[in-house]
């Protein structure tokens, strides 16, 4: 029985014992657990933050290489661009690096619109034929552009990011209006930058003589008005900035940046009251360009028309409004000039005046 005793002491102790061993079990057991439990939540962390900076690395690399592949496209349009209107003005220009510009839309463009009376003008006046082969149609659509290459030799297409809607006849002040002017001044501020000297004429002027020997020589900047108050150099003139002649130095250039510029201080006007705002500027008189004010006897217009058959070069359909009633005006003072210089013979009686402006008003 002691025996058994021992045994069941011996049991009975081991009873005792067991639950010791199985809380010292659980404790281990649960702090393995909460090892791993923590090891594994590290591990997790890091991994996401491996892959969100994997993420990042992607996205910022994926939009640089598409940035800087649209930025390499753009250069690359851009640097095009400017080898043919290179290409172009090499071969429209004079041994003096003069070239005659004219801008072009499709609606202007369309036939016996006034693009063609434009051309019959140049094609049909006193030593002003050859001239032609010294102009540079600046096409701002895809239309006037293909018309173009039918009618002249020298064309350049003028793409921007309005060229579609540059199509239309623009209505005097709308906002597509304003978008073309602007974009013409500043690219006749890179035709400077290149070095040429230019002759603007808008597509509405009709040339009857060679106007060159009555531009002169000692000006930098020379404008057409709307009317002449009899002083070449008084800045006081109305300017009309539709037929000019600029000569290509640092004056100019600088004098162009700056009425470019000026777009940002006067946003709401255009670059016509632009150039008034800024002719007799400070910056203007400390750069020292020479500004010249044309008289209307040689380049007239409709504002105030040349009084003279004999002297006149050009004449403008400026203080008219609507194309249909700048063609109907234009074709009449066409002829006006037709019959005079058929008369040079004395057997046709000359004109006493223009019979034009009928339908156009401002």
């Amino acid at each position: 029985m002691k025996g058994d005793i021992r045994i069941e002491e011996g049991r009975a102790t081991d009873d005792e014992k067991s639950p010791i061993m199985e809380d010292s079990t659980k404790q281990d057991y649960s702090s393995s657990l909460s090892a791993m439990n923590k090891f594994d939540f590290a591990r997790t962390r890091d991994i996401m933050v491996l892959i969100l900076t994997l993420g990042v690395v992607i996205i910022v690399f994926y939009y640089s290489s598409c940035t800087n592949f649209g930025l390499g496209l753009k250069h690359k349009q851009v640097k095009e661009n400017n080898n043919e209107l290179k290409k172009v003005l090499e071969a429209a220009a004079t041994k003096e690096k003069t070239v005659i510009i004219t801008t072009l839309n499709d609606a202007w463009a369309e036939p016996n619109s006034v693009f063609d009376l434009f051309l019959e003008s140049m094609r049909n006046g006193n030593n002003t034929a050859e001239l032609v082969n010294h102009l540079m149609v600046v096409a701002v659509d895809q239309k006037a552009y293909i018309r173009c290459q039918k009618l002249v030799r020298h064309c350049y297409f003028f793409k921007t990011k309005k060229s579609s809607k540059m199509a239309d006849e623009a209505r005097f002040m709308s906002p597509i209006y304003m978008e073309m002017m602007w974009e013409r001044l500043a690219f006749l501020q890179t035709i400077l930058s290149l070095g040429y000297n230019f002759v603007f004429t808008d597509t509405d002027v009709m040339w009857f003589r060679n106007p060159f020997p009555n531009f002169r020589h000692d000006a930098d900047f020379q404008t057409s008005c709307d009317h002449f108050n009899g002083r070449e150099l008084d800045i006081s003139n109305a300017p009309n900035n539709g037929f000019l002649f600029v000569r290509s130095n640092n004056r100019t250039i600088k004098f162009y940046k700056f009425w470019v510029s000026s777009r940002h201080t006067y946003p709401t006007l255009h670059e016509q009251d632009v150039f008034n705002r800024i002719k007799g500027s400070d910056f203007v008189r400390k750069l020292g360009v020479k500004l010249r004010f044309m008289d209307t006897n040689y380049f007239g217009g409709f504002c105030e028309r040349s009084k003279d058959f004999n002297k006149v070069c050009t004449m403008h359909a400026n203080c008219c409004v609507g194309l249909d009633n700048k063609i109907g005006d234009l074709k009449i003072i066409l002829q006006d000039w037709k019959t005079y210089f058929s008369s040079s013979n004395h057997t046709t009686p000359q004109p006493t005046k223009w019979r034009a402006p009928k339908l156009c008003h401002m």
